[in-house]
């Protein structure tokens, strides 16, 4: 894979769209290609907590209990990022989405790549995420030259994401991992509505 490529792989979740999170030009191609709003900001996988310092400005204590018990595993987190990271990451809070995969073609790419890997879901958006690399080659094919097959993968809801807020959380999206099993970490006091 050579840095400005955009790739189909398998994350632990569904099939996603990889490309060098910190290469402007290569994320760019990531929002091209899934025709998403610039506004919408897209996910990192990350191979290690090195990699998580070098694009977060702090990580809350809430937070490093979600990662203790849910890391490596569905669960992107919405930290506060470095003000250096390029902005399509970014949501208008100043926060980027960052998961450590249990994916383990995904972790072997993102070792390979030495940097975190974008993770948006395979597919254009408002239409249905890939769950094989056949689905994502039929969205992609000439666009694409590299899919790699995971075989099916068998998510219902994608990875949950949740926001750090001050010393609460906001859960953006609730999927594989739900609520309650949030509130089993952090308390359901801690969960905003």
């Amino acid at each position: 894979m050579q840095r400005g490529d955009v790739i189909a792989f398998p994350t632990e979740t569904l099939y996603g769209l990889g490309a060098d999170a910190l290469n402007p030009s290569a994320v760019e191609k990531v929002f091209q290609l899934k025709g998403r709003d610039a506004a919408n900001p897209i996910p990192v996988l990350i191979a290690d907590r090195a990699m998580l310092v070098n694009l977060v400005s702090e990580i809350p204590p809430l937070a490093e209990k979600l990662i203790a018990r849910f890391w490596p595993g569905p669960l992107t987190i919405v930290f506060p990022a470095r003000r250096d990271m390029p902005r399509p990451l970014v949501n208008p809070a100043g926060g980027i989405g960052v998961r450590l995969s249990s994916q383990p073609i995904a972790a072997e790419l993102i070792q390979a790549l030495g940097a975190a890997l974008t993770a948006t879901s395979a597919n254009p958006s408002g239409k249905p995420p890939a769950r094989t690399a056949q689905e994502a080659r039929e969205y992609f094919s000439g666009r694409i030259d590299i899919f790699i097959d995971g075989g099916r993968l068998t998510s219902k809801a994608g990875s949950t994401v949740v926001e750090m807020v001050e010393d609460s959380i906001r859960i953006i999206r609730e999927g594989e991992i739900d609520r309650a099993q949030i509130a089993d970490v952090l308390g359901a006091e801690r969960i905003l509505a």
